[in-house]
């Protein structure tokens, strides 16, 4: 008789434990171990959250190399039926070898689960018969599971669920990240609705009755929003390092639509536009995606949504000062061009519908469209088409945690046709849908990697821009890794094309994610190595670091109001001269909607408490020792990179953050 060793690890997880009969079998290359009890001592608690238990299982002889596990759950008593969630199984062989099973499942029947050991295969190198029968039945359980919806069409596509306790339960919040959401969502309208202002429709008469809203949760940079918000250089500085750095662009030649005098336009050095052009220091932000939209209808009042030109210059000091804005597309007489020389209050007010159309561009294209549902496609594509054993599952798995869960509640509560975004949001309504289809109608591979939409809208030496700084450094050490791990298993550019799992994610991530539009450059197979790494680095990025990028400062930059108005309700001035603080205050939103917007900001803001930094593997998904090594050097390059950003945001007025990967939560889970 040969005697192996089972240690079996159960999750950290509510409800995770079982005081049920575990049984277990082990399946070799050699032949198969009886099907086993695996008994606690008399009266001990086994099966316990957060706990290690072994056993040991005697076989005649040896199994050989061992492929996979067999485990069930069968209920003692009729009473005791229970859920289980065993996070890994370790076996050690008598010939000294350690397998590893890696799990991370919910066991809720009484069925015979199989789990591969942990040692990554591509379907090619998967030669066993119980392996690929194994394979098979994993892959055909999870199409039943996890299956394509669409919500809208020309939209991304995303899972379909009925409600949050239909998606599978790997998938779900955690009790803690179910608790906590629940709770914050609550607490901040409770507390706004004390105060009286969710239910007012009046609109704020004195610019600083609106600090009262949630003033006990700003944070540094909100407070320096309130004191800073009507000075150019801190408008112009939030297109670089604010929620929305993604839009501008270097201007080499001046829109047709944009017709500026140069006898009026004032230029920081006393130059020549034309010159400044030349120069590099003048950039353009266009938010035509905006134009000719229905806008929304808040307290039976209808809003404006406008699709401004801004033009800024980047002046001998190194500020981005804006220097011409014009509020919709089409030049005309009713439709001026405003400049820094204007009075107060023109200046002022247009630079508000600048700050409103910012909102609702980043809302919905930037934030929502271009982090959230593409990593829902990235997270479907990869659970239906992937192995567990696969390396590319190994590798991405962590970067799907709680997104599914996340975006469900956002079509429900956020951007439905009851949802809140319709009760603050001037895009709130028909235009809402209308923007997510035209931003994903122009939306391009490139401008999804960062070095390559850095370079396309020429932003490479724009001073004190420490998004692209930060996001470029970033996207190196995730690029870095990516290559070392897939490298380590792909040796050609033959073995990236024969692996067909790998090429169904590919191509259902086109098809579901991009509809197919061969005009965003996104691949519809994998053809090499170097594209492969380039790919997956996007995805993981997208996920994590651009995330962050877009989602963290939503209340920094919005907690006070004026700064990021989600909606107004007053037409942009016809004519110049007709405006004043009282116009403004107008235009700005309603005491009830800003206390909305505010709230909604603020839970999209908050981090919980079981937040998963990037890096961090809470899961062994890979058990040899060559990626384990590449996952201890990738942390350690994170941890250079978030030691070099804290020491240059030490001596900033304004710290940037958002890409600090002690900062970036690995996946989209807020």
């Amino acid at each position: 008789m040969v005697e192996y060793t089972v240690t079996v690890h159960t999750g950290f997880l509510a409800s995770g434990s079982t005081i049920n009969k575990i049984n277990i079998k082990l399946v070799g290359t050699d032949g198969e171990s009886d099907h086993k009890w695996l008994k606690p001592w008399k009266g001990a608690l086994t099966f316990v959250k957060g706990l290690s238990s072994y056993f040991y299982v005697s076989c005649p002889t040896s199994l050989g190399k061992l492929v996979l596990i067999e485990l069930d759950k069968q209920n003692l008593l009729e009473v005791t039926e229970d859920k289980w969630f065993p996070a890994k199984v370790e076996v050690k062989s008598p010939e000294g070898e350690t397998y590893n099973f890696p799990i991370y499942r919910w066991i809720i029947d009484n069925e015979v689960h199989r789990f591969r050991e942990g040692t990554a295969l591509r379907v090619f190198d998967d030669t066993h018969h119980l392996g690929r029968y194994s394979r098979q039945q994993e892959l055909k359980q999870r199409e039943e599971e996890y299956r394509w919806d669409v919500y809208v069409e020309g939209i991304p596509h995303c899972i379909k669920a009925e409600d949050p306790s239909s998606l599978p339960r790997e998938v779900r919040f955690s009790f803690t990240k179910k608790t906590e959401f629940a709770f914050t969502a609550s607490t901040g309208l409770a507390e706004l609705g004390l105060k009286g202002l969710t239910a007012s429709e009046e609109p704020w008469t004195n610019i600083d009755d609106i600090s009262q809203v949630f003033y006990n949760k700003w944070t540094p940079v909100s407070e320096y929003a309130q004191k800073h918000w009507k000075e150019d250089a801190f408008f112009g500085y939030q297109y670089l390092n604010g929620v929305n750095p993604v839009l501008i662009q270097r201007c080499k030649v001046l829109p047709g639509n944009f017709p500026i005098t140069a006898d009026k336009i004032f230029l920081h050095g006393h130059c020549k536009l034309t010159d400044e052009m030349q120069k590099g220091n003048i950039y353009l932000c266009d938010y035509k995606r905006l134009g000719g939209l229905q806008a929304n209808t808040i307290n039976g009042k209808k809003q404006y949504l406008m699709a401004p030109l801004v033009l800024l210059q980047k002046t001998p000091d190194d500020k981005l000062m804006p220097i011409a804005i014009q509020l919709k597309q089409n030049p005309a007489d009713d439709n001026p061009i405003f400049y820094p020389t204007d009075s107060e209050y023109d200046w002022l007010t247009a630079k508000i519908f600048v700050r409103s159309a910012d909102f609702n561009e980043h809302q919905l294209n930037v934030h929502l469209l271009r982090t959230h549902l593409l990593a829902e496609v990235f997270a479907v594509s990869l659970l239906r088409n992937v192995p567990m054993i696969h390396p590319l599952y190994k590798l991405l798995i962590p970067h799907t945690r709680y997104t599914l869960q996340i975006n469900f509640l956002a079509r429900r509560l956020l951007i439905s046709e009851t949802g809140v975004f319709i009760q603050f949001a001037s895009s709130g309504g028909e235009a809402m849908m209308t923007i997510l289809k035209r931003s994903l109608s122009e939306m391009t591979y490139t401008s999804l990697c960062i070095p390559d939409d850095i370079a396309e809208r020429g932003v490479e030496d724009v001073p004190n821009y420490y998004y692209r700084d930060d996001g470029l450094k970033l996207w190196d050490i995730i690029y870095k890794f990516v290559e070392g791990i897939l490298g380590h298993y792909y040796k050609s550019d033959a073995e990236v094309q024969q692996d067909t799992e790998l090429q169904k994610w590919t191509s259902d991530i086109f098809e579901h994610g991009f509809l197919s539009q061969a005009n965003t450059g996104i691949p519809q197979s994998l053809t090499t190595v170097a594209q492969m790494v380039k790919f997956v680095t996007m995805m993981i990025f997208t996920c994590s670091g651009q995330h962050s990028a877009v989602n963290g400062g939503q209340y920094d930059y919005g907690g006070w109001m004026p700064n990021t108005p989600t909606s107004l309700q007053l037409p942009p001035p016809t004519r110049k001269g007709t405006t004043s603080e009282a116009t403004m205050l107008q235009t700005l939103p309603d005491i009830n909607a800003t206390a909305q917007g505010l709230s909604a900001m603020w839970l999209l803001s908050k981090r919980s408490s079981d937040f998963v930094a990037l890096g961090q593997y809470p899961e062994d998904h890979f058990s040899e020792e060559v990626p384990c090594k590449m996952i201890q050097n990738f942390q350690g390059e994170l941890e250079v990179l978030s030691a070099v950003i804290k020491a240059r945001n030490k001596g900033l007025e304004v710290p940037y953050t958002y890409m600090d990967p002690k900062e970036v939560e690995n996946s989209v889970a807020i």
